[in-house]
């Protein structure tokens, strides 16, 4: 077996790493023992027959596994739990998150016009008054604001709808009343005129 003490040392000088860390390759033990000098060290770096091989770290893989099975709500019993439950997840995070999905709601909603300013401040202030539970009883509630302001703004059309139709129907008449008024004047006036004429002929 032929040493690479030299050509290790070397390698590791080159790599800057230690000794430990070199990988010279087995099947090229002829051209790794030639070399000498850095310079031919680098070559060999640069041609891949010397390698630094990475450092040895604490694996991840348990941790992971570990981590997984508590998303699945293994390992927090109360003998895994240490600090009291506002420490560990605090109430105002949880207000903090809350409100802000909420909030976002109300923006977006605005933004696109399925709020307008009123409802949208009204509202706004109910979140701050702690009125919604989450993100699905506000939109339920905006769902159900919007049914009854669609309803309302139809009874009023359907009212305005029957008041032009009652002032049409008004007008009509009155415009027929006239037009019969007229008549029976335009009757009452012409009989005047020929009872008239009759006084004057039976006075010659």
């Amino acid at each position: 077996m032929v040493s690479l003490k030299v050509q290790k040392r070397l390698s590791a000088k080159v790599l800057k790493c230690g000794k430990g860390r070199v990988w010279l390759d087995p099947n090229e033990t002829s051209d790794i023992v030639q070399a000498n000098s850095r310079r031919q060290i680098e070559k060999l770096v640069k041609d891949g027959y010397i390698i630094r091989r990475p450092k040895n770290s604490v694996s991840r893989f348990r941790w992971r596994k570990v981590l997984v099975a508590k998303r699945k709500g293994r390992h927090t019993g109360h003998g895994k739990r240490k600090g009291a439950s506002e420490a560990r997840m605090p109430s105002k995070e949880l207000w903090v998150r809350r409100i802000r999905v909420l909030r976002r709601l109300l923006k977006k909603f605005r933004e696109a016009k399925k709020l307008d300013k009123y409802s949208y401040h009204k509202m706004y202030l109910e979140c701050k008054g702690n009125v919604y539970k989450n993100k699905r009883t506000l939109m339920e509630h905006i769902h159900k604001e919007k049914g009854i302001r669609a309803r309302e703004k139809e009874l009023q059309d359907q009212l305005e709808a029957k008041k032009m139709k009652s002032i049409a129907k008004r007008e009509k008449l009155a415009k027929k009343e006239t037009k019969r008024r007229e008549k029976e004047r335009a009757e009452r006036g012409s009989t005047t005129t020929k009872k008239a004429d009759t006084k004057k002929k039976s006075k010659k």
